[in-house]
């Protein structure tokens, strides 16, 4: 299960962000989540619960934003979304779409009740 890793990785992130800006308690931390980064979003909530108790963010509520496979294709020009990275352009049938999103696995923010919470 490597949402474990990943999620300890982000708490890291949480918690040097929180110290950084005196931040004493976490309520809610987004994380972008491609549909291609192999990770599943219910695993990587249960471990971030897990591993937050007594820290800063342990009251603070995991947001998992999911990002698509996304790209443009270069034979009709249009930007599309992908179920699969080989998947033919929607629109044209066209074989060489650039993906450009869906692997992203990112902090998008962090929030606290304290005045000063990016």
């Amino acid at each position: 299960m490597h949402e474990l890793a990943i999620a300890q990785s982000l708490l890291d992130i949480v918690l040097e962000e929180a110290q950084r800006h005196g931040v004493g308690k976490v309520t809610r931390v987004g994380v972008k989540v491609g549909a291609f980064c192999s990770v599943v979003p219910d695993s990587l909530s249960f471990c971030f619960d897990l591993i937050k108790e007594g820290t800063v963010a342990a009251q603070a509520a995991l947001v998992v934003l999911p990002v698509p496979l996304a790209g443009q294709c270069p034979d009709c020009g249009q930007r599309v979304e992908l179920p699969d990275p080989f998947a033919a352009c929607p629109v044209c049938g066209g074989l060489r779409v650039g993906l450009d999103q869906g692997q992203e696995l990112l902090v998008d923010f962090i929030e606290s009740d304290d005045s000063e919470s990016e």
